[in-house]
C-alpha cells in the first residue's frame, strides 16, 4: 500500500523560508513519476515542481509562479523528496500536496496537471503573513 507522509509545514513572515519532506512507502520514488502540489482556499489545486524519471535523466518541471524561489530535490536512500521554498509570499499561503503516480499512459497531460497522479499525501499547510 503506497503512503505518502509531509512534514515541513508552518507559519513564516513575507521573505522567509521552508523546507518541505515527503517521506514515500511502499513504493520507491525513483521509478515514480513525483511531485508537490498546493491548493489555496477556494482555488484549484495546481502543480508546483514534480520529477519524471525515464530516459535521458527525466524531466523536471516547475510552476512559473515558483520558478527561482522554490527547488525540487529527493533522497533515493530515504525515499524521500523535499521541497525548498524561499522568498516566500502571501499568495503561496496554501496546503501543500506530495503526490505520486507509477506513470501515467493516457493521453498527454502536463506532469504539472493533478488528474494525472494516483498517490496523494494528507496535505501539510503553508502561511505566509505580510
Amino acid at each position: 500500500q503506497v503512503q505518502l507522509v509531509e512534514s515541513g509545514g508552518g507559519s513564516v513572515q513575507t521573505g522567509g523560508s521552508l523546507r518541505l519532506s515527503c517521506v514515500a512507502i511502499g513504493m520507491t520514488i525513483s521509478t515514480y513519476d513525483v511531485g508537490w502540489f498546493r491548493q489555496a482556499e477556494g482555488k484549484e489545486r495546481e502543480g508546483i515542481a514534480v520529477f519524471t524519471p525515464g530516459g535521458g535523466g527525466g524531466g523536471l518541471y516547475y510552476a512559473d509562479s515558483v520558478k527561482g524561489r522554490f527547488s525540487f530535490s529527493r533522497d533515493n536512500a530515504k525515499n524521500t523528496l523535499y521541497l525548498q521554498m524561499d522568498n516566500l509570499k502571501p499568495e503561496d499561503t496554501a496546503i501543500y500536496y506530495c503526490a505520486a503516480d507509477p506513470g501515467y499512459t493516457g493521453d498527454y497531460i502536463s506532469p504539472l496537471v493533478a488528474r494525472r497522479y494516483r498517490y496523494w499525501g494528507q496535505g501539510t499547510q503553508v502561511t505566509v503573513s505580510s
